[in-house]
């Protein structure tokens, strides 16, 4: 069957995704893992039990490139705290390693309800948008750095940039959402690329993949994602400093009730989604 008709879908969802990966600062993977999941499931050529792996592989991927064009606006805007990135970073590589060797061994059902449970739990932060205390700063240098173990190993293990835990981490240490949103587009850069070595190392050699995928990651829907993404991910980040980002959260805290659904019926169905 011809590539064709698929890589219209690969352009739609990375044109959706850059733009919401830009405005809040999420990677992109949120949407694009359940969503590639459907599509690799439907598409000829892609085995049933690693479907999963490889939409979390080549999402990951795709951030790369998300990352590098919302980072550029972010940091032209003066909102990019590169201390805390430099502080982070470490931690960020040593979990998102960690992460890619666990996702590598887990059953793909069980990667699935632990996804949609993590997409549930962002998606009510952002809709309550719950506040720290006022009192509450950021850690010192390791302190932030071990948070980064933990935020590079779940992100890496679902295939987010990070900024779904960045941001909230970093607003609840009071900081202001523009600069935390920022931040988090620095920081979503090395957990990519750790993520996606370690989902290249993990699916290389692997039998039954599709032709034109370097392990986990699938080079058709990579260049399609990556093509409308970095023109619409500099769209969403100049926005992100122009409209209310409270009402923007909570109308995609919706949509990601409503993706976490339904790939969890599809797990639930026997299917993935």
């Amino acid at each position: 069957m011809s590539l064709y008709p698929w890589m219209i879908f690969y352009l739609a969802l990375g044109a959706f995704a850059g733009f919401f990966a830009g405005m809040l600062g999420i990677g992109g993977g949120l949407v694009m893992v359940p969503i590639l999941t459907m599509i690799f499931s439907a598409q000829p050529g892609f085995p049933v039990g690693e479907v999963l792996h490889m939409a979390l592989g080549t999402s990951i991927a795709a951030i790369i490139f998300t990352s590098i064009a919302s980072l550029r606006t972010h940091h032209q805007h003066g909102a990019v705290l590169w201390r805390v990135v430099a502080s982070i970073t470490p931690g960020i590589l040593l979990g998102a390693a960690a992460g890619t060797l666990v996702a590598a061994k887990v059953p793909v059902k069980i990667l699935g309800f632990v996804f949609t449970g993590f997409v549930c739990l962002i998606a009510v932060q952002m809709a309550f948008n719950l506040k720290p205390k006022a009192t509450r700063t950021l850690p010192g240098h390791f302190g932030i750095a071990l948070a980064g173990f933990g935020i590079g190993a779940v992100s890496a293990l679902v295939a987010i940039g990070g900024g779904s835990m960045t941001v909230p981490f970093l607003t609840w240490c009071n900081v202001r959402v523009q600069n935390a949103i920022g931040t988090s587009a620095a920081v979503g850069l090395p957990i990519a690329l750790g993520g996606t070595a370690g989902y290249v190392f993990n699916g290389w050699g692997y039998v039954g993949l599709p032709p034109s995928s370097i392990g986990y990651v699938y080079l058709p829907a990579l260049a399609g994602l990556v093509l409308a993404s970095m023109l619409t991910a500099r769209l969403g980040a100049r926005a992100a400093h122009r409209l209310p980002i409270m009402t923007l959260k909570r109308i995609f805290s919706a949509m990601l009730v409503l993706i976490a659904l339904k790939m969890l019926w599809g797990l639930v169905n026997g299917g993935n989604a």
